[in-house]
């Protein structure tokens, strides 16, 4: 159906089942490139991929005790496993996408099985990250709403003694600290994280930032949690701030349910929540992200950089900001944590992300 100019418009590709365009009056707000390929030899940033089979690290690419025994993860963040390994789900070619009616509404379906031992993980799984798009109007302002459903299964044919695994999926996951051509689909909102940059430059400088909740994981070196749950310095829950390259550096997950044994295997259930709200007054655009999830990876951009290629331009550090819901990271070897991460036979791991954003005259109050 053709479109005005001015609806939002959202577009996937097969790989990664990466989000290519957030589109928002006629903006495209999140970072990532024209030309597909480039996805494939340049994406060290990781711009709008499906991250797992564990998404941020684990610690010494170890699972201490899965199936009674340990597992030994691909080492590929310095002594850690990020990203869900060397070659995670998002360097995947996902099958689809396939369009589904859901709730009245068109979605679009891609699906990856993972075999048993995939970058070391123990059994086969069948995942389907499914996107929705839709408006709605607030306050009267119509507003863009992506929602995100994520859903993982054992398969019921696994290897002698295999009978579960580790799952914990999110959007894009962050470029790590060091260096390192398939169809797309495109709908609009009529029909159905990424990195963000809502401002009018090339960097962050100047977006409101808004989170709700101040709780943070504390970290080793290495980016592992040392075990508590503490507020974060400089950071005021409901209280905004204004993000500025250079100094606002964050590589955070932030809590926003801090008694993990009340966390389900499947999020979706619960009601979605609003996690962080951002705004520029310049550009007038606004981000607000929702999650069922227990916790988000709140990431300024420090360690972006990807040359221009594929007709996108440059992006240096700071050129976009991440919140990436998701588990506790390192969860799995963490007793009072691990049920929140560990996908057992006949059980079903699910989660959910909405992404709303909008333009209005300017007012980047959050």
């Amino acid at each position: 159906m053709p479109t005005t100019g001015n609806e939002p418009i959202f577009s996937f590709i097969q790989q990664g089942a990466i989000i290519k365009e957030f589109v928002i009056a006629g903006r495209n707000i999140v970072l990532g490139f024209p030309d597909d390929q480039a996805y494939q030899t340049h994406n060290t940033a990781y711009f709008g991929e499906t991250i797992g089979r564990v998404a941020n690290r684990v610690r010494d690419a170890t699972i201490q005790n899965l199936n009674g025994r340990s597992c030994h993860l691909a080492a590929n963040n310095g002594p850690n496993s990020a990203h869900g390994g060397s070659v995670g789900w998002g360097k995947k070619m996902f099958q689809g996408p396939n369009l589904e009616m859901r709730d009245g509404k068109e979605t679009a379906v891609f699906r990856l099985r993972a075999e048993h031992g995939d970058e070391g993980y123990p059994g086969t799984v069948d995942f389907s990250v499914a996107y929705t798009a839709s408006t709605e109007v607030e306050a009267g302002l119509e507003k863009a709403l992506l929602i995100i459903d994520y859903e993982v299964k054992l398969a019921d044919e696994q290897p002698e003694g295999i009978e579960e695994t580790a799952i914990n999926i999110t959007n894009h996951r962050h470029v790590l600290p060091q260096k390192k051509p398939p169809p797309s689909t495109k709908l609009t909102s009529r029909h159905c994280t990424s990195y963000f940059n809502i401002g009018p430059g090339e960097t962050i400088t100047g977006t409101k930032a808004t989170l709700r909740t101040d709780l943070h994981l504390p970290t080793d070196e290495n980016g592992i949690p040392i075990g508590n749950i503490e507020p974060c310095p400089g950071v005021k829950a409901n209280e905004a701030f204004t993000l500025d390259e250079g100094e606002s550096d964050f590589d955070d997950c932030f809590i926003l349910n801090d008694h993990p044994a009340t966390v389900p295997l499947d999020t979706r259930p619960l009601p979605l929540r609003t996690a962080a709200l951002f705004g520029h007054a310049e550009t007038g655009m606004h981000l607000e992200v929702l999650t069922t999830e227990p916790a988000f990876q709140f990431y300024t951009g420090k360690y972006i950089d990807v040359p221009a290629v594929g007709g996108a331009p440059t992006r240096k550090a700071y050129a976009g900001f991440c919140v990436e819901p998701s588990r506790y990271i390192n969860a799995v070897n963490v007793d009072e944590w691990r049920n929140m991460t560990v996908l057992r036979l006949g059980e079903v791991y699910g989660s959910r992300i909405g992404y709303k954003a909008w333009k209005d005259s300017g007012n980047s109050n959050s």
